[in-house]
């Protein structure tokens, strides 16, 4: 009788324990979560990452928790932290794509080197982000498909962002006949660009005269203009450039072959 109420005793203490650490260590989790939580919104991170964070962090402070208490009550931990280990081994290989793409998720949320409505291009499309999830990132291609990428490929492979710079530089190439004047050129180039109301004066506008083709000269022509008037200016300096050289009487030339037949 006597050893029997030294046991119940014994594990009146230790329930009575564990109670304490169950209230307290409850008490401490809420008030780190908070903590944390009021971190992330003054440094403003992404939400999506913010309710992630919050989540991993409360069942990760849970476990340690219950581990406590297991431990106070008599329980074997070291043999429960093995089983844990190895169900943690076994479900890591069998989810190792997403863990990957869980881990590419929150480097990109982080990082930030793109956010949603900016286009970019990655992993072989290009396309306005949409959605940056926890495992992967939707795109609308400028036809409006769906494009959904790993976060893995992201945050391992290259992407060309558009949208970070306010402006950005325009490329042509106009060919024309090896005998036409140059300079000519150049200032029938020159008053169309220069007329242009999108083209910005700084960075000035570029014509030189950049190779000499197979069946043409190639004039190069870089002009800088406001990102969201990229492809308006594109378009209009190519249609007014065009017609500016037909005015002029400077002739395009097309591809040709000479064919030299010899009679015996």
């Amino acid at each position: 009788m006597e050893e029997l109420v030294a046991l119940l005793m014994d594990y009146a203490g230790r329930l009575l324990i564990a109670i304490l650490i169950w209230l307290v260590g409850s008490r401490l989790i809420k008030m780190l979560l908070k903590l944390v939580d009021t971190r992330m919104d003054k440094r403003h991170v992404d939400e999506s990452l913010h309710s992630f964070v919050l989540s991993l962090l409360k069942m990760t402070l849970q476990v340690l928790m219950f581990l406590s208490i297991a431990s106070t009550l008599g329980a074997e931990i070291t043999s429960f932290v093995a089983i844990m280990g190895a169900a943690s081994f076994a479900v890591g290989l069998a989810f190792q794509g997403s863990l990957a793409n869980f881990a590419g998720g929150v480097l990109i949320l982080l990082l930030k080197p793109f956010q949603v409505g900016d286009f970019i291009e990655a992993s072989g499309y290009s396309g306005t982000v949409r959605e940056i999830q926890v495992f992967y990132t939707i795109l609308n291609t400028p036809d409006n498909r769906k494009v959904i990428i790993p976060n893995s490929s992201l945050s391992n492979s290259s992407a060309i962002n558009y949208s970070v710079n306010p402006t950005r530089r325009i490329h042509f190439e106009f060919a024309v006949r090896y005998d036409e004047d140059i300079q000519k050129v150049k200032d029938v180039i020159r008053g169309v660009v220069e007329a242009h109301p999108l083209v910005l004066d700084e960075p000035a506008p570029m014509i030189v005269l950049g190779q000499h083709g197979e069946n043409a000269l190639i004039m190069y022509t870089r002009v800088w203009c406001n990102r969201t008037d990229y492809w308006t200016v594109y378009y209009d300096i190519l249609e007014q450039v065009t017609e500016a050289f037909a005015k002029a009487d400077i002739e395009i030339p097309f591809r040709q072959v000479d064919v030299h037949m010899k009679t015996s």
